[in-house]
């Protein structure tokens, strides 16, 4: 019998700041983005790549539903806004995540919601990541 090897693509960051200036943020693969800290500042903060991770893991997602239940051939476009609010009290965090889909293509809305319920509920890492509790790891060097 053959040995079959799973191939799995490393992921992760790391964030650098200075005691001034913006955070820079580099991925394992290369990609690098700076960070804003002001609200008008036009970039990504750090809330917006939640929601940006969590928009783009949906809308690939949503692809793969749209795979796994035949319809891949009849889907046009998918596209999904992420918005959220802040809890009020401490610690600091999102309480709510507002997840808006549009699925174009070729059939009913009974597909189309087939189609979000799976890519939000079974199939996105990051939807199923912040609807569990993982563990925290943390370690400090000089």
């Amino acid at each position: 019998m053959a040995e079959v090897k799973v191939r799995t693509r490393e992921t992760g960051a790391t964030a650098v700041v200075g005691r001034t200036g913006f955070p820079q943020v580099t991925s394992l693969t290369g990609g690098e983005l700076d960070i804003v800290t002001g609200p008008s500042q036009p970039g990504f903060g750090p809330l917006d790549l939640l929601y940006a991770s969590l928009a783009s893991c949906l809308v690939l997602s949503a692809r793969i539903a749209a795979s796994r239940f035949g319809v891949l051939d009849r889907l046009t476009e998918v596209s999904v806004k992420v918005t959220g609010e802040k809890a009020h009290d401490e610690p600091s965090r999102v309480a709510r995540f507002d997840i808006a889909f549009v699925i174009r293509g070729d059939f009913d809305d009974t597909v189309r919601h087939a189609i979000a319920e799976a890519a939000a509920e079974e199939i996105c890492t990051v939807s199923n990541t912040l609807r569990s509790s993982p563990d925290f790891i943390s370690s400090v060097s000089a």
